[in-house]
């Protein structure tokens, strides 16, 4: 795990260690309140980092992959936008054959 995302999950579990229940709730509240927003936005900082990555001469989805220890269809989904098991993926049409 880098530097960086090792001290945000600190900073996460000192909120969680925080002595006072009524400073703990609140403080959890106020994170939990501020946590979609974020996701959503960590989610595009992390599709823009991919496609940096992708714009590098010889980068592939599977050299990209290999150097996030990520499968190359994974990296295909951070690109299109795709996130968790499926669910948010376009239905494709069943083409007549």
């Amino acid at each position: 795990m880098t530097e960086e995302a090792q001290r945000v999950f600190d900073a996460i579990d000192a909120v969680k260690a925080i002595a006072d229940p009524t400073e703990r709730a609140r403080a959890l509240g106020e994170v939990l309140k501020a946590l979609p927003g974020q996701n959503k936005a960590l989610k595009e900082a992390r599709q823009a980092a991919v496609s940096e990555l992708l714009a590098r001469p010889g980068a592939s989805l599977r050299t990209v992959g290999a150097e996030l220890n990520i499968s190359f269809s994974t990296v295909q989904d951070i690109v299109k936008g795709y996130s968790g098991s499926g669910k948010n993926r376009p239905k494709t049409e069943a083409s007549d054959g």
